[in-house]
This record gives structure tokens, C-alpha cells and sequence, in this order.
């Protein structure tokens, strides 16, 4: 009887600590299993009862193609990671009943290649839309854009936002924060902290109330400084995290790494992300007891397991799942469970631009503590980079912000108004694979 109100306290909300599951041993290992079992019912539960009620719905084809959006001389133009502004890669997932669900997600600096296409067609065409678990251990969870496209099929067919079909909290609006990088050296040298802080009331502005920059400087000092004054210029309310994460830099020891993170705590910074290497578990878990600010991490992981030894070892207190690298919109919300059970917070790493979509919904699902919005070029803001293929979206903006949230589209599947007739007028043939060195920026 004590175990079982255990577990029913977990699912009400008080959740299991670190703590006080290893204090239980086997007993609290088998509450958290009960519970991570609970919680994965709870995410399938709408799949499967739309599967059961909907008729059978195999997927026809899938395939991918680039569109050219012809943009005006002098506009203000986001460039994404994929292709040359107005040029977008959209993966299709077609089913026999004649609904398409679409992903503008692609690849880091590619769209979704022909050649993984073809193969996703193979393993696909012929089976049943909603059998999304199945066919992740198919070999889906190579295909992350085949998956997004999926779901937001089903979303349609379903006639409801996908946030709506994973479970759980389903929220109405999520925070947001802003990645900033300026041009110039990565690691930021020759920026100058004031010329960061300038950004933040363009970003207030636009009701935005939260912004992260790099810590890759060879001074942390001069990193602490920047926080500080972005901090000053945000005013009450406005949040500054910061991202070591840098695998090719090289990496501080843990001496350095603390002494980094009581210089950013002292400036008012709220998290430190990824201040170690990708496997060290402990190191970023140590730093968490002997500096007073958040750390965070995960945008490197691609499969669950490497999220289960952060919770074992404690190693960050939110994680940050990458939807590209964990394979899809459903193994990204499963993190979100593991969170859950562990009592810990989910703030998804993000990209921009209309690939931003799934993972907004996903993150409304998940309760998500927070998403990102990245990586942007100052003075840019969000709807810069969704700006180009409003043609795609019968002119319209797909995310509103205010408040420091941003609204989580309600329309059926990843939310998105397309315009069918617009992606065929556009479309091209050739897909333009490797991203061309970036344009000036156009200001009117």
C-alpha cells in the first residue's frame, strides 16, 4: 500500500528526487520503473486511441524537394542553416487517404538527401501512419524530418495539434529564449560585451525576455562582464544563460569550469550549459554542488541512454534534448518522461525558422521548462528567419511572441498553414545540399 501512494504522489506531481530513489534502492528503482511505465502509457494513449477509432491509414510515398521563394530586393532576410535565403528543404510524407503531413526540419547544413528519402520510402511506404513506435525501431529514428512529417499527418488526420497527441501537459504557450552569435570569430573575441548587450532591448522589444551568448572566450572575466551587462540592460525579469558548449575548443579543467561558474553566478547568470565534456557525467554534476548556478546539457545525445546516466549521476538539472540528433518528435518527448520521473526540468535545444515548428510542439507536450531559438545573427530576430517563406504559409507569421513566451499554433499538426499550391509553384528539382557562405544583411 505505501508503495503504491508512492507512485500515485509521483504522478500527482510529486515527483521522485535523485535523492530519494537512491535512498530506496530496489524499492525506489522499481516506484521509478512503475512510474516511467505510467508516463509512457500516457504519452501513447491518444496515438492509440486515434488509431483504433480512425480506419486504416498506410503511408504512400515519401519523398523530398527544395522550394525557391523569390524574395524582394532590400528585405530583411533570415538565412537558415539550410540553403540560400528564399530556398527551403521540405521532406513529404504522403498517405493513401490523400492527406500530406510536411517538415521544413532537414538536416544540420542539408536538407533531407534523396538517397535517405528513397531508403525512408522503402522501409515505409505500405504501413500503417500511426504505428510511429514501430517503425522508430525500424530504422525511423534515422530520419528525423520522415518522422516530424509523420506526426504532422496524423495531427491533420486527427484534426488537432500534435502537442495534443503526445500527452501530457499540452501547454497553451511556452517561454522561449534567443541564442545569439555575432559574426566574426566564434569564440566571440572580438565583441565587445557592450556591443551584446545592445541586442537585448531589440529583443525585449519584441517580447522576447531571455537571451544566451557564448562563454568560448579565452577570459571567462570578459564572458562575466558580457552577462552582466546584458543583465543591466534586460532590466528586472530578464534572463541571461550562457553556452560553453564547444567540442572543439579545448576544455576546462574542473578548477577552471568552477571558477568560471562563481564569476557567471556572480554576474547574474541563470544557467551554465555544458561546461565539460560530452561524457563527463561527474564533473558537471560536482560543479552543480559547489557553484550556485543551474547547469545544464544533452544537445550532443542520440538515444536515451546517455540521458539515463545524467539522471543516475545527477549531472544536470535540465536537460536539453536535440530533435534532429534523438531521431523525431516521440524520442525527444520521451526525455521529457525521464525528466518527469526524476523530478528534473526539459528546455529543448532549438534551431529557427519554420523547422522550429515540431519542436514547439513537442515542447508544449513535455511541459518544457523553456525552448530555445537558434542560432540567430544580431540584429535579427525570430520572424526574421520565417519571414522568406511566408508565401509558404498564406503570408502568414507561424509564432507569435509576448511576454516572453511564444503561442503555440493550434492548427492541425505541427501547426503550420501550408499552402499547398505554393510549395508546387516553387518547387525545384535539384536540392541544394551544402549551405553557400551567408549574404550581408539587408536592413530597409
Amino acid at each position: 500500500m505505501k508503495g503504491t501512494k508512492m507512485a500515485q504522489d509521483g504522478r500527482n506531481g510529486n515527483h521522485f528526487s535523485r535523492r530519494g530513489l537512491m535512498a530506496a534502492g530496489a524499492g525506489g528503482v522499481l516506484l521509478a520503473d512503475t512510474y516511467l511505465a505510467d508516463a509512457r502509457a500516457e504519452i501513447s494513449a491518444p496515438l492509440k486511441n486515434l488509431r483504433a477509432e480512425a480506419p486504416r491509414i498506410t503511408i504512400k510515398s515519401v519523398t523530398t524537394f527544395d522550394v525557391v521563394v523569390p524574395q524582394a530586393p532590400g528585405a530583411v532576410i533570415g538565412v537558415p542553416y539550410a540553403g540560400s535565403p528564399g530556398r527551403i528543404n521540405v521532406t513529404c510524407v504522403e498517405t493513401d487517404s490523400g492527406v500530406r503531413g510536411y517538415s521544413f526540419m532537414g538536416n544540420y547544413d542539408q536538407g533531407t538527401p534523396p538517397q535517405e528519402a528513397k531508403a525512408a520510402h522503402a522501409l515505409l511506404a505500405g504501413q500503417d501512419l500511426f504505428a510511429v513506435e514501430a517503425h522508430l525501431k525500424r530504422g525511423l529514428a534515422a530520419w528525423g524530418a520522415v518522422e516530424e512529417a509523420i506526426w504532422d499527418a496524423i495531427g491533420k488526420i486527427a484534426g488537432q495539434p500534435v502537442c495534443r497527441l503526445l500527452g501530457g501537459a499540452s501547454l497553451a504557450s511556452v517561454p522561449v529564449y534567443v541564442t545569439y552569435v555575432w559574426p566574426g570569430d566564434t569564440t566571440q573575441e572580438d565583441v565587445t560585451p557592450a556591443e551584446q548587450a545592445r541586442q537585448v532591448p531589440v529583443l525585449k522589444e519584441a517580447g522576447i525576455n531571455a537571451m544566451k551568448i557564448r562563454v568560448w572566450r579565452k577570459d571567462f572575466h570578459v564572458d562575466a562582464e558580457a552577462v552582466s551587462q546584458c543583465r543591466a540592460a534586460g532590466g528586472s525579469g530578464f534572463r541571461v544563460m550562457v553556452d560553453r558548449t564547444a567540442r572543439k575548443l579545448k576544455l576546462w579543467t574542473y578548477d577552471e569550469g568552477l571558477a568560471a561558474a562563481k564569476a557567471l553566478q556572480q554576474a547574474g547568470c541563470y544557467w551554465l550549459e555544458e561546461p565539460f565534456a560530452q561524457d563527463d557525467y561527474e564533473s558537471p554534476a560536482r560543479l552543480r554542488k559547489d557553484a550556485d548556478i543551474i547547469i545544464t546539457g544533452g544537445e550532443g545525445y542520440h538515444t536515451l541512454e546517455p540521458f539515463r546516466h545524467c539522471l543516475e549521476h545527477g549531472t544536470y538539472e535540465i536537460l536539453q534534448p536535440e530533435l534532429r540528433y534523438m531521431g523525431g518528435i516521440l524520442q525527444t518527448r520521451k526525455v521529457g518522461v525521464l525528466a518527469e520521473t526524476w523530478g528534473l526540468k526539459v528546455a529543448p535545444h532549438g534551431t529557427s525558422g519554420l523547422g522550429w515548428a515540431g519542436r514547439l510542439q513537442c515542447s508544449a507536450a513535455m511541459g518544457a521548462h523553456s525552448l530555445e531559438i537558434a542560432v540567430l545573427t544580431p540584429p535579427l530576430l525570430p520572424q526574421d528567419y520565417c519571414t522568406a517563406f511566408l508565401p509558404l504559409l498564406h503570408g502568414e507569421q507561424p509564432f507569435q511572441f509576448k511576454d516572453g513566451q511564444v503561442l503555440v499554433p493550434q492548427a492541425p499538426g505541427l501547426g503550420l498553414n501550408v499552402d499547398e499550391k505554393a510549395l508546387a509553384r516553387y518547387r525545384v528539382d535539384d536540392l541544394q545540399l551544402a549551405a553557400p557562405p551567408p549574404p550581408p544583411l539587408h536592413k530597409p
